[in-house]
């Protein structure tokens, strides 16, 4: 299907994150180490600033910001306009901190790269880490490949969970205290994965990143190596793509808008391409969808 895609926001460094609240979106900056939040005219501001850059956003359920901090590997809390510190997850986490997903409780999942992508790129495992609302930390599931982007389904009975240079998407049951069980592959793109992110990247298969659930249970995922993002369903169908252009892909995606049917769509140079560091074309886009949002975040 042809959609008219709009550009909302250019100039940035590296959008992540993206999360709908309160008639906003809210999202991370990277390089510049902000969290910013957007109109849905494109206009924005600057919520905080994160030292240890931050990455996933969500929000507990008094309202307050969580956010992922990543390279001191820290979750935080935004109170009154102050951060403090929910939880050190520097002994835990196998890499830099990327996605969080806020859940009903007051906790949230926490990803990590696992291991130092710059430095080597042979694919390694690591834990998905759950922080409780007391700032607790467990591990949620063991022997995940980039755990990045989750949704949870409305009944908050099953979790999605993005591993990147694994291609695949994993599912969980989920019980009530949050605890995670019951592993199955919901999506696997490359049965057996990848033995190195160079080979993922030129598999040409998705690369999930970011993601975010309809109300017909498919998700649509930010494509880490590919044009932009992939609605998808169970077992794997692709159901629909949006091209985001200009060299670039979509890395997270949200539903938001007053009916969730605004698909907000994170866009930058393909992994590995271009210095985002230091050029700063990162755009924030949006398209109406079919399908309204569902569940978490």
């Amino acid at each position: 299907m042809t959609r008219d895609v709009t550009v909302l926001a250019e100039g940035h460094s590296f959008l992540e994150g993206p999360r709908w609240h309160d008639g906003r979106l809210y999202a991370s900056d990277f390089f510049t180490r902000r969290v910013l939040v957007f109109g849905e005219d494109g206009s924005s501001e600057t919520v905080c600033s994160v030292e240890g850059m931050s990455s996933g956003l969500g929000f507990d359920p008094d309202g307050a910001l969580l956010i992922s901090s990543m390279t001191d590997k820290r979750v935080l809390r935004l109170r009154d306009g102050e951060l403090e510190l929910v939880a050190d997850l520097a002994d835990r986490a196998g890499g830099v901190c990327n996605d969080l997903l806020a859940d009903e409780r007051g906790g949230a999942y926490v990803g990590n790269f696992g291991w130092d992508v710059s430095a080597d790129d042979r694919t390694q495992t690591t834990d998905l880490l759950y922080v409780g609302a007391d700032g607790a930390v467990t591990v949620a599931a063991s022997g995940v490949v980039f755990p990045n982007g989750m949704t949870i389904s409305p009944d908050g009975a099953t979790l999605l969970l993005a591993e990147t240079f694994a291609g695949r998407i994993s599912a969980f049951d989920r019980a009530a205290d949050g605890t995670l069980s019951n592993r199955r592959f919901w999506a696997e793109f490359e049965p057996g994965g990848f033995e190195t992110t160079t080979a993922a990247c030129a598999s040409g298969v998705p690369l999930p990143d970011g993601m975010a659930l309809d109300a017909d249970g498919a998700v649509w995922i930010g494509d880490a190596a590919g044009s932009g993002a992939v609605r998808v369903g169970e077992g794997g169908e692709i159901l629909d793509r949006v091209e985001v252009g200009e060299g670039q892909t979509a890395y997270a995606v949200a539903l938001g808008g007053a009916d969730r049917r605004t698909l907000f769509l994170c866009a930058a140079v393909p992994f590995v391409e271009g210095d985002p560091a230091n050029v700063h074309v990162a755009r924030l886009l949006s398209c109406r969808v079919e399908v309204p949002g569902a569940g978490r975040p």
